[in-house]
């Protein structure tokens, strides 16, 4: 379904990238109506030739093009933006910040008067393959057309749920850095397999297919993980002897203190 909208980009990173990909596939709204705006040349030129969207230095003519806006700029360049943005910025404007820590608070507070809603959102890096987790939280003045909205844009790029602004250092520990935390698990089943005498190539065959399986029945089974890992589980077996390994090294509260260490440095972060 069509959005009948045009959406405007502040930044041209890989993030929006991924969303314009995602946007454009799900045929959201044609590639002309999706304006982006990023200060280097080469990016936008390639934005332009791999996407067909328009291109821009300067966010004046975007912000008065669109009326749906996705900030996807760094954090630290947050602030300028928006003070730099104020005389464009009124009541039709609805503003989706992807930027890691910039808190509804502060968004909402750099453009007191403005009349705008805000949507804080927390994507994950494998948007870039359309299939991330995001997590939307409404801001004060923020409607349900809006979250409809903003729901179709990041639905686009994988899964979405909606959350109070309130867990979102929770869903950066836990999905906002969780693929950093199976990654270091591929790699390291890949080591093993080089451990155990297998080529690089295959490990790496073997090891991505047995992820990306044992992920795919967790989705689409209604049992617990703890069931389907008793399916592969026999009574002296090789997978037991495995497992007794992992829970000897603790590996179950590694991964728990990992969330919980990565969630409190966004708590931190965020000021």
């Amino acid at each position: 379904m069509g959005l009948n909208e045009r959406i405007g980009f502040m930044g041209g990173g890989k993030m929006a990238e991924a969303l314009i990909k995602g946007i454009l596939k799900a045929h959201l709204v044609d590639p002309r109506h999706i304006d982006v705006v990023d200060p280097d040349p080469a990016r936008l030129a390639i934005l332009r030739s791999e996407y067909g969207v328009s291109g821009f230095a300067e966010s004046e003519q975007v912000w008065r093009n669109c009326r749906i806006i996705i900030l996807a700029v760094k954090p630290q360049v947050m602030g300028e933006l928006l003070n730099d943005s104020r005389e464009f910025i009124d009541s039709n404007h609805l503003i989706i910040s992807i930027a890691a820590g910039i808190t509804l608070s502060f968004l909402e507070g750099a453009l007191a008067g403005c009349g705008c809603r805000f949507i804080r959102v927390m994507p994950n890096t494998p948007a870039i393959v359309l299939e991330g987790m995001s997590v939307l939280s409404p801001g004060a003045r923020s409607t349900a057309e809006d979250m409809d909205l903003a729901k179709q844009i990041f639905a686009a790029v994988g899964a979405s749920v909606v959350l109070d602004e309130g867990y979102l250092d929770a869903v950066t520990g836990l999905s906002g850095s969780g693929p950093a935390y199976v990654f270091t698990f591929i790699e390291a089943l890949i080591d093993a397999g080089l451990k155990v005498g297998l080529s690089q190539p295959v490990a790496r065959t073997l090891v991505l297919q047995t992820v990306l399986g044992a992920t795919r029945l967790a989705m689409e089974s209604d049992q617990h993980p703890a069931q389907l890992r008793a399916m592969v589980t026999s009574p002296g077996g090789t997978t037991i002897a495995g497992l007794h390994c992992l829970e000897s090294a603790g590996f179950r509260g590694i991964i728990m203190d990992a969330v919980e260490a990565a969630a409190r440095r966004s708590r931190e972060l965020a000021g």
